[in-house]
């Protein structure tokens, strides 16, 4: 186990340093930064001057050597808008997008999972092809039109929810939430069953899935023959053999979720992540966009690595190299 987690966190530096690379280029062939931090007026000397303190006048080599240099240090540069460091931006944002994001994660398995072992174990009731046919909305619906609708009925029509905004929040040292006050949790909940549904859709379907298989199994056959409870062979034996590509779908959705919430942030003026990607890309904010790609990149690798120890879990017969 040892061996293997060494091997893996080698993986993910080598990967890691892949995507600095890459993002490095991207950000170098994709405007000049010098015009967002000098007058609109300014003179060739200036921009000149402009250009030698951001060491935009020497090779891409160098520029790469001080940019990876800078990120070992935790130093991104500062926010060409804001005027402050790039990361302690990104870090100031990171809650909110994390908490949105707990919520819809577990809203997704809590309603999912039980639907899932329930249609996958009565696949020929209407009530199943009820659940599947609702499933298939959830995927195809787009997020941005569920939300707008929501905030539609529910807010505007019915006004049982507000349509934007975070709500209170509390001090946790370092950590400000909004899931420890009741107008955080009246304000998170639109968001996050937005964000929630075409996870839920496809957790569903493939819980479904996996149980449809698992079922047909002769352990199956054999524990209904000793007279275990239809609970607990469906959760006790079928639904812990049915877990492996959920746990992969789970991992990657989750990770989808934390760096795609652009979306629906946008829509309901969530101060997360997404919506500070959206002003930055918009205003060509560099050092933001970096920050938050490496960020993306670094919660993927780490969320594979955790589905991977978790897949031994599950399933002991699986052991890791």
């Amino acid at each position: 186990m040892l061996g293997y987690t060494i091997k893996r966190l080698l993986q993910m530096i080598f990967v890691l340093w892949i995507v600095s690379v890459i993002v490095f280029l991207m950000m170098s062939f994709t405007g000049d930064p010098v015009f967002m931090v000098i007058p609109i007026d300014s003179t060739e000397a200036e921009i000149a001057q402009a250009r030698e303190i951001l060491g935009l006048n020497r090779s891409l080599l160098e520029q790469y050597l001080i940019f990876l240099k800078g990120i070992l240090q935790g130093d991104f540069g500062r926010s060409y808008v804001y005027r402050q460091p790039a990361l302690d931006l990104i870090l100031e944002r990171l809650p909110a997008t994390f908490e949105i994001v707990l919520v819809a994660i577990v809203l997704a398995a809590v309603v999912a999972i039980p639907l899932g072992v329930y249609a996958g174990a009565n696949p020929n009731r209407a009530s199943s092809r009820a659940i599947m046919s609702a499933s298939l909305l959830g995927i195809s619906l787009p997020s941005f039109w569920v939300g707008m609708m929501l905030i539609f009925l529910l807010a505007v029509q019915w006004q049982m929810f507000p349509s934007s905004g975070r709500g209170d929040t509390v001090d946790l040292g370092w950590f400000r939430t909004s899931l420890l006050t009741g107008d955080g949790w009246h304000h998170i909940l639109l968001p996050a069953l937005t964000l929630s549904l075409g996870t839920m859709a496809i957790i569903l379907r493939m819980t479904r899935a996996g149980m449809m298989e698992v079922m047909r199994q002769d352990y199956i056959k054999f524990a209904r023959a000793k007279g275990v409870s239809r609970r607990g062979m469906l959760y006790g034996h079928g639904l812990r053999n049915a877990m492996i590509p959920v746990v992969t779908i789970f991992g990657l959705q989750l990770g989808d979720l934390i760096a795609f919430a652009t979306i629906t942030e946008t829509i309901f003026a969530w101060p997360g992540l997404g919506k500070l990607l959206i002003d930055s890309i918009y205003r060509a904010d560099r050092p933001v966009i970096v920050v938050y790609l490496m960020l993306v990149a670094v919660l993927f690798v780490v969320i594979n690595f955790l589905v991977d120890i978790i897949y031994t879990w599950i399933d002991p017969r699986i052991t890791v190299k």
